[in-house]
């Protein structure tokens, strides 16, 4: 008999990149450690900021923390979020409330 394996997220993707609220992957830019001195300022100054992941990325990278994370190109409603308990049940209440109101019609 096999045993279930958990899903864990890979912790050294984690280590390089951030998560914003919004579910984006922010990270730092290739290139910024060393072997600064023929680059240009314009340059630095561009590798020094952070980068958001784009789409593509991001959907081979969720696969590795096992999230739900949304690329740089898509909009926030590419990001389901699951609902609340209480939000089901409202959700369920409402469903019966009309359907009992179509059978009343009827």
């Amino acid at each position: 008999m096999r045993k279930k394996v958990k899903s864990k997220p890979h912790k050294g993707l984690l280590k390089r990149i951030r998560i914003s609220a919004t579910g984006k992957l922010k990270h730092a830019k290739a290139g910024s450690k060393h072997l600064r001195s023929h680059k240009s300022p314009n340059r630095l100054r561009r590798l020094r900021k952070d980068s958001f992941m784009s789409t593509a990325e991001m959907k081979r990278l969720s696969k590795l923390l096992f999230m739900r994370l949304r690329g740089r190109e898509q909009p926030r409603s590419a990001l389901r979020k699951s609902p609340s308990p209480a939000e089901r049940k409202a959700k369920r209440e409402a469903a019966k409330a009309a359907a009992a109101a179509g059978a009343a019609k009827k």
